[in-house]
């Protein structure tokens, strides 16, 4: 079934919206947003989706009514409000709009300022990102993703970190994701088909027996925030290959158990259907003549 999109007010939520089988070199990512496929649908992280539509892609219900028996369900806490940004920080030119960023049809390639600009965009990241990871309790693991924007260029990336004493099981799946990064990483170069990186991903996380979320996938990074390519983490068809200079992220999620998700009220947070644990990884990558350079660490 397809959705038109016309049938939709654009909102900025979670993610993008889209399907696997539309994601070839004639259905982009841009493209993405005039088909909203109805079954089989993948999406991306703080992207794009349209008002009406969470509850029919993420079986939207309570946090009350997801079970979960080893432990207690993830339950609504208070956010803080936002602080302000001195003056003389650059801004994105998308803060304070109404409207969702623009997205870019077409893959980031950079010259070689565009590459440094993305390096610094990147090590600084990677800093943010280390230091939330030193401000959570005790009691569980948690996700940190952070994005910034440095001399009109993204630096995107995550990590999952450890607090306090954690179970063995959640530090295989801790460990089995970022493994599962680092080896898709691997397997970068030119000229490389993007599928590989779902299939090196898959069938490591089958072998350690997690599951591989199909609803976030990578995207193009540079000076726009999202673009193509669309980087899917599971085993999958799609036609492409990677290009010198391209920037994009990979970033997997592995689940202990069920890998459907399912969005709270607020129309942001997303759990997993039986409340089970959940791990994931990004980085920022330039492809390089040598085969690839990590752009998000320090």
């Amino acid at each position: 079934m397809v959705v038109p999109a016309a049938a939709f007010q654009p909102r900025l939520l979670s993610a993008f919206v889209g399907d696997g089988s539309f994601l070839s070199s004639a259905n982009s990512l841009h493209s993405l947003f005039s088909s909203i496929p109805g079954k089989k649908h993948v999406s991306m992280p703080t992207l794009r989706t349209f008002s009406g539509l969470s509850d029919f892609l993420f079986n939207k219900r309570k946090v009350d009514a997801v079970p979960s028996e080893k432990r207690e369900p993830l339950k609504p806490g208070k956010v803080s409000p936002y602080r302000p940004v001195p003056d003389h920080i650059q801004r994105p030119p998308y803060l304070n709009s109404k409207k969702p960023p623009k997205i870019s049809g077409a893959p980031q390639i950079h010259d070689k300022n565009g590459i440094e600009s993305m390096r610094s965009s990147g090590r600084l990241a990677a800093k943010v990102l280390q230091y939330a990871g030193t401000l959570v309790k005790d009691g569980d693991i948690i996700n940190i993703d952070v994005t910034v924007y440095l001399k009109g260029y993204h630096g995107d990336t995550s990590a999952t970190f450890f607090v306090g004493d954690v179970d063995e099981q959640a530090k295989n799946l801790v460990q089995v994701t970022r493994d599962c990064l680092d080896r898709a990483i691997s397997i970068c170069a030119p000229g490389v088909e993007f599928n590989k990186i779902g299939k090196t991903i898959h069938d490591l996380a089958d072998k350690h027996h997690f599951g591989v979320v199909e609803q976030f996938v990578g995207h193009g990074v540079g000076r726009f925030f999202h673009s193509d390519p669309v980087i899917l983490h599971y085993r999958n068809n799609v036609r492409g290959r990677m290009v010198l200079n391209q920037t994009f992220t990979i970033e997997p999620m592995l689940t202990i158990g069920s890998i459907h998700p399912i969005m709270w009220d607020d129309d942001w947070t997303v759990v997993t259907e039986d409340g089970g644990l959940s791990a994931q990884f990004e980085h920022t990558i330039l492809i390089t003549e040598d085969g690839v350079e990590i752009l998000t660490q320090c």
